[in-house]
């Protein structure tokens, strides 16, 4: 279950951060966690960080909105839904907040499906 590999130090960011938009942010989180049991979480680059083989994405948190970094979602086979950018490398998936996060769950997933995928091929 998701819940038993939360990470203490994500927690504590958490805690610390006090961001407007923690509940949607706990909610890709739940959502994240949620698509396997072998994704994990850490603090990398002073954020919540997951983790699948690599580093899947990273919160860069705007106090307005919430933008998950895809360290390497341009390689991610099948151009995932919801995903932005046009570099060689990075690609970024915003929301507004839980609303929004609910709503696009599926494309969520699929992200996070499709990136294991990719990196169990």
């Amino acid at each position: 279950m998701a819940e038993e590999r939360e990470s203490g130090e994500v927690d504590a960011w958490f805690a610390k951060k006090d961001h407007p938009l923690e509940e949607a942010m706990q909610r890709v989180r739940q959502i994240t966690l949620g698509v396997s049991p072998d994704i994990g979480e850490c603090i990398k680059w002073s954020t919540p960080t997951f983790t699948y083989k690599g580093n899947i994405f990273s919160f860069n948190p705007a106090k307005k909105l919430i933008s998950l970094l895809w360290h390497q979602g341009a390689k991610i086979p099948g151009d995932p839904s919801g995903m932005e950018g046009d570099g060689d490398t990075a690609r970024v998936m915003r929301f507004a907040d839980l609303d929004e996060v609910d709503s696009r769950r599926s494309d969520l997933e699929a992200a996070v499906k499709s990136w294991m995928a990719w990196k169990d091929a």
